[in-house]
């Protein structure tokens, strides 16, 4: 699928807000099934920048607060990094799913060691139904984290572009798999 990836100054922190853009040849249905975000989901398994992800509290059936990790990246540049988030899952009369979520501090989740604690600021995936084509979605994913630690603004900016479009292309790959 191609992707459009775009950025402008966050409002939110010091760095960028990301938007990525994709139609995804799948239902909207088998999008979400790959992106959800859930302990035991798929996207532990295609998403190269999850390494694992857990529900620390749920607080409805729609509102969990939970921990990502991610493996170092940007050949070891960048060490692994924890993220604690308050999430909201939705769907929409018109089929569409969302998933959005900001960083919180929670007391069950204090700052682990080998880990950098990170920041998400509010960001989320939208999952959009084509009208027609039930075969085919677009993903609308938005995205303005804070790494933490002491990377420079321009490594963070020069790796989250081809890091968004990378993971469009895995989640194509992922999808494939699903359906085989």
């Amino acid at each position: 699928s191609e992707v459009a990836v775009s950025w402008r100054p966050s409002t939110e922190f010091a760095g960028s807000l990301y938007r990525g853009e994709g139609t995804l040849l799948a239902s909207p249905q088998d999008v979400w099934e790959c992106i959800k975000p859930v302990a035991g989901g798929f996207r532990t398994k295609w998403d190269q920048n999850v390494k694992d992800f857990e529900v620390i509290e749920a607080i409805s059936d729609t509102v969990t607060v939970c921990r990502t990790t991610t493996p170092s990246a940007f050949m070891r540049i960048i060490s692994p990094r924890e993220f604690v988030d308050v999430v909201l899952t939705k769907q929409y009369e018109d089929g569409t799913m969302l998933s959005a979520a900001t960083n919180v501090e929670h007391p069950l989740c204090p700052p682990q060691p080998n880990f950098v604690r990170g920041f998400n600021y509010p960001c989320g995936c939208f999952c959009v139904p084509c009208p027609g084509e039930p075969e085919k979605t677009q993903l609308l994913s938005f995205f303005q984290t804070d790494l933490g630690g002491y990377l420079p603004q321009s490594v963070v900016d020069s790796f989250f572009p081809a890091n968004i479009a990378t993971f469009y292309s895995n989640l194509t790959k992922a999808l494939k798999t699903l359906k085989a």
